[in-house]
């Protein structure tokens, strides 16, 4: 078994520094930097749990949702990944994420 203990501290971390941010930080861009990386992370999860299926885009529920969204991704992603490889890819992309979002 694989351990995603990194990946889902990455995602939860983030999460709580967009619930933390002001509205005007939302605004910005944080909270669509957010909504992207939980989209693609819901991708990678589609990908390996359903295989040969196209995936469904994850819906914009709103600013005040994206940290909520990135979370269950997130998480849901770490369910499914098979080597460590697969985890320290999406343990980047949250990194970066969260760089570009600026939280």
């Amino acid at each position: 078994m694989v351990d995603t203990t990194s990946l889902t501290r990455a995602v939860d971390h983030f999460a709580d520094r967009l619930r933390a941010a002001p509205q005007s930080r939302l605004q910005r861009g944080a909270a669509t930097e957010a909504l992207e990386l939980a989209r693609e992370l819901a991708r990678r999860a589609q990908l390996v749990e359903f295989p040969g299926r196209e995936p469904r885009q994850m819906p914009d529920a709103g600013m005040f949702a994206a940290a909520d969204q990135l979370t269950v991704a997130g998480h849901d992603l770490a369910l499914v990944l098979t080597s460590e490889e697969d985890v320290e890819e999406a343990v980047r992309l949250v990194t970066e994420a969260q760089k570009r979002a600026g939280v």
